[in-house]
Formats: C-alpha cells, sequence, structure tokens
C-alpha cells in the first residue's frame, strides 16, 4: 500500500486543517476540540436559519466537510476513519451553530451514525434546543434489508435540507420535506476494487477478473460479486438493478441521476461511464444530471455509484439552487451532447492519383515493415516512454497504405505532400507531427525529392527543437538523409541510419523528446525507439 500520510491517527485532523486552509475552506472554521471534536462549520453561521448538521466517518470526502456553506450544511461533525463521531462532537456541533429556528440533523443508516447522533439529540433537547433527525437509507443493493444504508443519496439529503433552510422554512417543514425526498432516492454502488484504509496488510477480495455490486461506502461485500466486464456491461448491470427497485407507476416520472466517484476513478473513465449510462434503458427515466464527481467517496475504491431521486418541481428548485461549497457539481439536463458542423477543411489529395509500380512497392514495404515491428519498437518504448511508438509507426503506415490509391506516385513533391496531409490527419504522438511537417515542408521545396526531404527535415528540427545527439530520430534520420542528398544510394543511407540509431544507446540522457524526463539510468543502453524505427524502415526498404 502507498498512500500520503504521517500516521493513521492524525489523517483526519491533518486533512480537515489543510482543507480549511485551502480555496474550498476559506469560509469556514473549526471548532478548537481536537482530537475528539472535529466539527467544521461555517464561520458565521445565520442562527436565525434552521441549522443542518450532518456527520458520520471520515474516509467519504468530500462528505461531509466539503459540503458546508450556506446553501447546504451548517455544520460537519467529522468522525475517525469509517467510525462514527462521539456524541460530544455532535452536541458541540449543535451548541455552536443552532438558534431558536432549531437543528436539523441528516444521519447516514448506520448503527454508529444512529445511536450518537440519536442521543446527541436527545442531550441537545434537555438544553432546550429544537432538533429533528432525519435518517438518510439510500442503498437497494440488499432489497430485503430493513436498514438500508445511507450512502451517495446523502449528499442530496445535505443540499434540500440547506435550501430549506436558506428558504426560512421552519424545522417541522425542512424535516417532512427531506422525510418525503428520502423515500424517493435509491442508489447502487458497482467497483472494480474495495478499499483500503490505511492497513498495510490488507488485500482486496476480488480478484483480477472480478469486480462487485452494491457494496458499501467502507468497503462491506456487496449483492454479489460479479465477472469483470466492459464498461457499458458494467453499467448496463448496474443500471438494471437500479431500474428494478422502482415503483411499478415510475413510468411517467422524471428523475435526477447522481453520478458519484466512489474514490480513484479517473476522470475520463466517469465522464465515459455516464456516456455508457446514457444507452441504457433506465435513462429515459432521467431528466437531469449530478456530476460526475466525487461526492461520496470511500477512499481508495476503485468503483462509482448511481442515485437517482424522483423529482418534482420543489425538489428540482431545490437542486437547483446556487450553493456556497464548492464540492456540490451542480445540476443540469441530461441532454444529447452539442454537436456543430465540421468547417470545411482542405482537400488532403489535392492532386490527380497516379500510377508507378517501383513507389508503390517501396511504400507497400515500407508498410510492412512499420507494421512487423510494432510490438518490438513497443516494447522498446515501455523501458524509457509510453510503450506506443511502434502503435504510431505502425498506425501511420497503415493510413497511408489505405489512401494508396489516391496517391500521386510520379511526381515526388506532390507525393510528399499527400503524406504529409495524411499524417496530419490521422497521426498521433509527436513523432508524426514531426513526419507530417517534414513531409509538408519536403513537399513545398523546390530541390529533387533527395535534397527536398532534407530541406523538410530542416523545417521539422526547426519546429521540434531536437538536434543530432540529442537522442531522438533525428540521430538516425539526419544521417540516413544528409547520405542521400549526397548522391548515397538507400542502402548506404541506410547504414548511417542504423550507425546513428545504434550510437543512441550510448547517449546517457536525452534532451529532446519524451525521454528527455526519464533519468539517464532508464535510459543507458537501450536505443531511441524513434531512432530504431527509421534504422528498421530504411533498413528494410534497402533489402528489397
Amino acid at each position: 500500500m502507498k498512500r500520503f500520510f504521517n500516521t493513521r491517527d492524525t489523517i483526519v485532523t491533518e486533512s480537515l486543517d489543510g482543507f480549511l486552509r485551502s480555496a474550498a475552506g476559506q469560509h469556514l472554521c473549526r471548532l478548537d476540540g481536537y482530537p475528539d471534536t472535529c466539527v467544521i462549520m461555517q464561520r458565521e453561521p445565520d442562527r436565525t436559519q434552521v441549522s443542518i448538521i450532518s456527520g458520520g466517518g471520515s474516509g467519504h470526502e468530500p462528505a461531509h466537510a466539503g459540503f458546508v456553506g450556506r446553501g447546504m450544511l451548517t455544520a460537519a461533525v467529522c468522525g475517525a476513519l469509517f467510525a462514527s463521531p462521539c456524541v460530544d462532537a455532535i452536541v458541540a456541533a449543535i451548541l455552536a451553530t443552532t438558534g431558536e429556528a432549531g437543528c436539523l440533523l441528516v444521519v447516514k443508516n448506520y448503527t454508529g451514525d444512529r445511536l450518537n447522533f440519536g442521543l446527541a439529540a436527545e442531550r441537545a433537547r434537555t438544553m432546550g434546543k429544537q432538533v429533528e433527525v432525519v435518517i438518510i437509507g439510500d442503498d437497494i443493493a440488499l432489497p430485503d434489508s430493513t436498514t438500508p444504508r445511507g450512502v451517495a443519496g446523502t449528499v442530496l439529503a445535505h443540499k434540500l435540507a440547506g435550501y430549506g433552510s436558506a428558504q426560512g422554512w421552519d424545522l417541522a417543514r425542512i424535516a417532512d420535506f427531506l422525510r418525503m425526498a428520502a423515500k424517493r432516492m435509491r442508489t447502487i454502488g458497482l467497483a472494480l476494487e474495495d478499499c483500503n484504509p490505511y492497513e498495510p496488510g490488507r488485500g482486496s477480495r476480488l480478484t483480477a477478473d472480478q469486480a462487485e455490486l452494491g457494496l458499501g461506502i467502507h468497503g462491506e461485500p456487496g449483492a454479489q460479486r460479479i465477472a469483470l466486464a466492459s464498461a457499458n456491461d458494467l453499467m448496463h448491470r448496474a443500471a438494471a438493478t437500479l431500474e428494478a427497485s422502482l415503483p411499478a407507476n415510475a413510468g411517467d416520472s422524471r428523475h435526477a441521476l447522481l453520478l458519484n466517484n466512489l474514490g480513484c476513478v479517473p476522470e475520463v473513465e466517469m465522464t465515459l461511464l455516464l456516456e455508457s449510462f446514457s444507452h441504457v434503458p433506465l435513462a429515459r427515466h432521467v431528466s437531469h444530471i449530478i456530476g460526475p464527481a466525487s461526492l461520496m467517496t470511500a477512499l481508495d475504491m476503485n468503483g462509482f455509484s448511481l442515485t437517482l431521486i424522483e423529482l418534482d418541481d420543489t425538489i428540482r428548485q431545490a437542486l437547483e439552487a446556487p450553493v456556497q461549497p464548492h464540492a456540490w457539481p451542480g445540476i443540469a439536463p441530461l441532454d444529447a451532447p452539442a454537436i456543430v458542423p465540421m468547417p470545411e477543411m482542405p482537400d488532403p489529395f489535392p492532386y490527380k492519383p497516379t500510377r508507378n509500380a517501383t513507389m508503390a512497392g517501396l511504400l507497400e514495404r515500407g508498410a510492412d515493415v512499420l507494421v512487423a515491428n510494432e510490438a518490438p519498437l513497443n516494447e522498446l518504448d515501455g523501458k524509457i516512454g509510453d510503450g506506443d511508438a511502434g502503435s504510431t509507426f505502425a498506425g501511420a503506415a497503415r493510413d497511408i497504405i489505405a489512401a494508396i490509391d489516391r496517391l500521386p506516385m510520379d511526381d515526388p513533391h506532390q507525393l510528399m505532400t499527400t503524406i504529409g496531409n495524411i499524417l496530419t490527419q490521422h497521426a498521433g504522438g509527436s513523432s508524426g507531427v514531426l513526419f507530417a511537417i517534414m513531409f509538408a515542408a519536403a513537399g513545398r521545396s523546390e530541390q529533387p525529392w533527395q535534397q527536398a526531404l532534407r530541406d523538410g527535415l530542416a523545417h521539422m528540427m526547426e519546429c521540434g527543437g531536437a538536434r543530432p545527439g540529442d537522442r531522438t530520430m533525428i540521430d538516425a534520420l539526419y544521417p540516413a538523409l544528409e547520405t542521400l542528398a549526397d548522391g548515397g544510394t538507400l542502402r548506404q543511407a541506410a547504414q548511417a541510419a542504423r550507425k546513428g540509431a545504434d550510437s543512441t544507446t550510448t547517449m546517457n540522457s536525452a534532451r529532446a523528446g519524451r525521454a528527455a524526463y526519464v533519468p539517464s539510468e532508464h535510459v543507458r543502453n537501450v536505443p531511441d525507439p524513434g531512432a530504431e524505427a527509421v534504422a528498421r524502415l530504411l533498413e528494410g526498404l534497402s533489402e528489397g
């Protein structure tokens, strides 16, 4: 387990103080009660309004402290990792924030939270405070459970209760509204890995080919383990489970969906999951989206949860109302992506196609060489880079061959221009763009094709910044094209390229390209993948 922390005992207090120092915490403060009392509250709570307090064990950030601010929570009471806060801490939060309007406690449906918040409410009432408690139990993973867990729907409860308080509603009205709304919520989670609460010896209970449906936000076992599958299939499984929990009369009702990151799903995957959701049958019931965002997490859990809430006008208005906390992502209609027409682009094939058997043979042979070396070059690149050099070169080769019947084979300059256009359209990575620059510049040159390629290389070096000796593909390309420009044969050019590529193994560091960011001990004795690709290409061409 590799994580950023000092000691398990100080994680919560150190994290909360860091949060208060952050841009998101400038409107907040804490009670001076560490380590037992960890209460984050608004700096200047309006005691004429109902105080909205929630909390629970830490490890679910941004819940709950991240939702303290105007329009949501007045205070959050933070326990130790995955442990309910003590009764005295909850009472302190009530006393610090509650005026005559009273206090509403929003409580997740876990035994420790119910007991501690419930006892705190009783103690506060004996001190003359009006206190209501609303229990949130939105998890539908275990349909026969009489005590469903409170999970991501709790964040919606923060928003709805905060709205009522900001509107000046009295305590009873807010509590009734929230209890009604809580009955309209339902949540299901799905994860590829459970979480680790800073226990170095603990491993995941899931194997590499398993996912889990319905696990809890403390890593509790879910409803069932399922086979690992594509994002679309996993989303379909989760959404179908959620849809099955809807009442029979839900056909025409509108819902908002909260797509919650349970901890460590990359952002690119969270938005992909939303796209997956848009294609499941349940999506026809959803008119609004909240997220994707990290709202109710489980430390480093690699998973997501779906929360539905049935909308009416008041709930929708409450969810749409602006709030102060940065962690609230807002709500928006779930619409199709906005798409506008492409602008008219230059024709990548501006010249009439012509045939030249010799040139076609060279192109096809070169493509065969690059495709055959895709895996070896990727493996080589993986030692010093991101492991895609072979795929970049092979992809460019495939794109050129796919257009071979549209190429002006009889005119070298037109051919180089067209190849540059193809690479501009399709080639990925820096090397693809650099070759596009080289061929485009060579096509514009008025010199014979051998010297034109040298002119193109000069422009490539000007744009890319690399020079011979920098441990890049230039170390093979420069001597090869110099040889051709000086009247050498293709075989001589290949020999020059090989010598240049081999020389990169003795260069202790790179001064350009991705390898420039890699420590010298990792590049030593490893040829530059781009230079190696150039050498293998020219060797293959010269042997034909």
